[in-house]
């Protein structure tokens, strides 16, 4: 990833959509040629040179302190991820290697398969970085895809959603989750600039997905946390989940995602139809016949 770049398109993405009259700033009476603020109306709204800020917008200055990075935060009216992903941007030079370009094969605890199984009611997975899916139970892998039989390089909940035909026909309002997938990889991208395999799933979904390069060129940036999910199921119709991210306890780069569901409603008694259609078989005790 070209850090200059990046830092290029983010601010101006950013500034693109903030207009004088939300930022405060009388008319001034010239022709706008590009929507949203001009970068000495940044500037003036951080409290820095116009001359810094454009150093800043085109990767020219180094390092800025939290004070300023602060300031261009409130100029912008960026959220807490949209902050974050601009000092991941600001300050990569600075990063420790490991966080630069992961390399390390990410591995789920026993502990944490097991409490994927103990979750037999509900969907549960727990993704790596890149949207990796390092381990799912049994109805995530019936609602979702089976990931376990994927190649192990290949089980990739953005490639799932934004490559496999099978994604649009089954989750519902396909285009916001494939987009906010997007917003998600990019977020990653700001932390590990330099990660190959990153940037090989990147340059993957630009290749064969049709509206994934506009989206990345939104330069959105997406935390997992929590929200609604919908999916079509052939065999037991439409499911409605609330999902809840959280941070896997001594892994800061593992999440486990949890598809929850009202009790007794007509998500969980689909739920609970298609775990008994779909449970393993137990094979029956050898028996022997006696002479």
């Amino acid at each position: 990833m070209d850090r200059t770049k990046e830092i290029a398109g983010f601010l101006r993405s950013r500034r693109a959509r903030v207009t004088p009259e939300e930022a405060g700033l009388p008319a001034d009476g010239r022709v706008r040629r590009v929507p949203g603020l001009r970068r000495d109306e940044v500037a003036r709204l951080a409290g820095v040179s116009t001359e810094y800020y454009t150093r800043l917008e085109q990767g020219r200055a180094l390092n800025p302190s939290a004070e300023v990075v602060e300031a261009i935060t409130r100029a912008l009216r960026l959220d807490d991820t949209e902050r974050e992903h601009l000092t991941d941007l600001l300050h990569s030079d600075t990063r420790p290697a490991a966080r630069r370009a992961p390399a390390r094969a990410q591995r789920v605890r026993p502990g944490l398969h097991l409490m994927l199984e103990t979750l037999d009611h509900v969907p549960a997975f727990i993704l790596g970085r890149r949207t990796d899916v390092l381990a799912s139970n049994r109805l995530a892998r019936e609602i979702l895809t089976d990931f376990d039989a994927l190649p192990a390089n290949r089980r990739n909940l953005a490639r799932f959603y934004l490559l496999d035909p099978k994604a649009r026909e089954t989750v519902g309002d396909w285009e916001r989750i494939a987009a906010e997938t997007a917003a998600m990889l990019r977020f990653e991208a700001g932390r590990y600039p330099q990660d190959r395999r990153l940037a090989d799933l990147v340059g993957e979904l630009t290749l064969q997905s049709p509206e994934f390069t506009g989206w990345w060129n939104d330069h959105k940036v997406l935390r997992r946390t929590h929200g609604a999910k919908h999916y079509h199921h052939p065999l037991v119709g439409e499911l409605y989940f609330s999902y809840e991210s959280f941070q896997v306890p001594g892994d800061a780069e593992q999440t486990l995602c949890v598809y929850n569901v009202e009790p007794n409603s007509p998500t969980a008694e689909a739920l609970r139809v298609l775990a008994s259609w779909t449970a393993p078989t137990i094979p029956a005790p050898w028996s022997t016949t006696p002479n």
